[in-house]
């Protein structure tokens, strides 16, 4: 049996996010896979060039559109549908953007959606954690219906390089939301890695006592090369 998986690329409109490069390896993973990347983008070609060159992807689609300039999830979703036909799986990465815009498509399609994946035993079941990673759940789905997905990024190593993917615009003609609009982007600046993708995490909580206390980490962590995190408590204390 083959799977036609459609991947949904995650970036910043000039760079793709190492997360896009693990749900490949997920993809991959299922039997048959003809994998093709989805870049919804104002101006595709950066980041589709970046996707061709990942090892395992048969073909790259992009879909250009001024009101794809930030990714908001009632935008990107309709555009997602309507191009969802041709494919048995559409997976993206359980990132903030992921699950913020698969659960949407999944609603749009009526279709199955298991979350977090995290292995692969068939085209048709999935294993996934449930209560923060204490269990592990194994879903299956009828094979007659498509299904959208999340990918556990912690669980894949990303694609390598040396792809030579073709690249190919689509024509998406779906009417748009106007109730969502992008008003703006309040987050921290840093050079660490992301942390929702970064290989290594510092984290620190409670009893560092301060925000002077948590130097020792942003230090640590430069060294490293590794992203910053905190326990809610810290979080929670500023």
């Amino acid at each position: 049996m083959s799977s036609k998986i459609l991947v949904v690329a995650e970036h910043d409109g000039a760079k793709l996010n190492a997360s896009t490069a693990k749900c490949v390896s997920c993809a991959r993973a299922l039997a048959g896979a003809e994998v093709t990347v989805l870049v919804c983008a104002v101006e595709a070609a950066a980041v589709a060039a970046q996707a061709a060159q990942l090892a395992g992807v048969d073909r790259v689609l992009t879909v250009e559109n001024p009101a794809n300039a930030h990714a908001l999830a009632a935008v990107l979703a309709p555009q997602i549908a309507a191009l969802a036909a041709p494919y048995t799986h559409l997976l993206g990465p359980s990132t903030t953007f992921g699950k913020d815009l698969m659960a949407r498509v999944a609603g749009l399609l009526e279709a199955p959606q298991v979350s977090d994946i995290m292995a692969i035993e068939s085209a048709t079941r999935f294993r996934r954690p449930i209560y923060a990673g204490n269990a592990i759940l194994t879903v299956e789905w009828a094979a007659d219906a498509k299904l959208v997905g999340t990918v556990r990024t912690a669980s894949f190593e990303a694609a390598g390089s040396g792809g030579s993917a073709s690249i190919e615009k689509a024509s998406v003609s779906v009417t748009l939301p106007t109730h969502t609009r992008f008003v703006s982007v309040s987050a921290a600046k840093s050079d660490r890695p992301d942390l929702q993708t970064a290989r290594r995490v510092i984290s620190g909580g409670r009893a560092l006592g301060s925000a002077e206390g948590f130097k020792i980490l942003y230090s640590l962590a430069d060294k490293l090369g590794a992203a910053v995190g905190a326990s809610r408590a810290a979080v929670d204390a500023g």
